[in-house]
């Protein structure tokens, strides 16, 4: 079976398809030409498009007479460019805020908010590896989560008292919280932690900051993560091989006990009169279990049958291993 590993990529590999051709910076209010799909800066292409009515990178052409008329603004492309790259949103705002406070003379109030650079890094659900984020983390309880979701309101006061609540940097990983857990809980390594988002185990290089992003947590409370304790795979596995093992042993045990009865003597009948016919049965050993006729040291543990007194000066025959019968005397 093959294994896929996953590595983290770098922020230099991404660049490429993350910054614009035309001033070599991130995107900022990023736009793209409906006819080539390329993207650019949009005061970028603005100003290139004034003098020229090709694309810069494939020189398909944008319009005949208006240009501007077939270019977009890539609001997804943007809201990925400001949560990859560090601390550029609010770069970003804080020099629309400046540019408008040393020119107090542009009319300012018939752009967005988020133009005059007045949106915060929450609205925008930009988070920074600095910043302190705030979840809950509780045991995952199987047979809980398949019943309906409550709200915090009608949580009962020991669902409540199950919870805890740690404020932690958004750098931090899984793994780091896998280990603070089984510090404060003392689990043994032959048990392994998972942390969970709801039903879904996280990888151990999740971040904070991943997990609020890949499953858009709305900052309305706590980042809720859950955790279990289960036997390592080690542990499985050992315990796995010893009972194979055992059903093993179980196996060879039976059929060696199958073949010391078929070769103990008393499983072969006899003509003799001083023991049973064929055709009476044999009384076992375990009343409750008849089909348990167990030999051992190759003599059978079953009761002696009544032997029935042989007449003075009578004969008897024995009966051969072979089936041969021989007269004694």
């Amino acid at each position: 079976m093959t294994m896929h590993r996953t590595t983290r990529i770098k922020i230099t590999e991404l660049n490429p398809h993350l910054m614009c051709v035309l001033c070599g910076g991130y995107f900022i209010d990023a736009t793209t030409i409906i006819e080539c799909l390329h993207s650019f800066c949009k005061m970028c292409i603005v100003r290139y498009l004034e003098t020229s009515k090709y694309c810069p990178i494939c020189d398909v052409p944008v319009h005949k007479t208006k240009p501007l008329l077939n270019i977009r603004s890539d609001k997804t492309l943007q809201d990925i460019v400001y949560k990859l790259v560090p601390g550029l949103f609010k770069n970003e705002m804080k020099r629309r805020r400046d540019f408008y406070a040393d020119h107090p003379s542009v009319d300012a109030t018939t752009r967005s908010n988020e133009d005059r650079g007045e949106v915060a890094d929450e609205d925008k659900r930009i988070i920074t590896d600095d910043e302190i984020i705030s979840l809950s983390i509780e045991f995952f309880d199987h047979n809980k989560a398949e019943q309906t979701s409550v709200t915090e309101d009608q949580l009962t006061k020991e669902q409540v008292n199950n919870k805890r609540y740690l404020q932690c940097p958004a750098a931090m990983t899984i793994m780091h919280l896998r280990k603070f857990l089984r510090s404060k809980m003392d689990i043994p390594c032959t048990y392994q932690v998972e942390v969970m988002y709801e039903d879904e185990p996280l990888k151990d290089y999740y971040t904070l900051m991943d997990i609020a992003y890949i499953y858009t947590w709305r900052r309305n409370g706590p980042l809720p993560l859950k955790y279990r304790v289960r036997p390592s795979c080690k542990k499985m596995k050992m315990s796995h091989l010893q009972q194979e093992g055992q059903n093993s042993t179980g196996r060879s045990t039976e059929s060696d006990s199958a073949s010391d009865k078929a070769c103990s003597p008393a499983a072969v009948p006899s003509t003799s009169s001083s023991l049973p016919s064929p055709g009476t049965p044999v009384q076992s050993p375990h009343p409750h279990f008849p089909h348990i006729s167990k030999p051992v040291n190759g003599a059978s543990t079953s009761a002696p049958a009544p032997t029935r007194p042989v007449p003075f000066g009578k004969k008897t025959r024995k009966a051969s291993l072979n089936g041969s019968s021989a007269s004694s005397g």
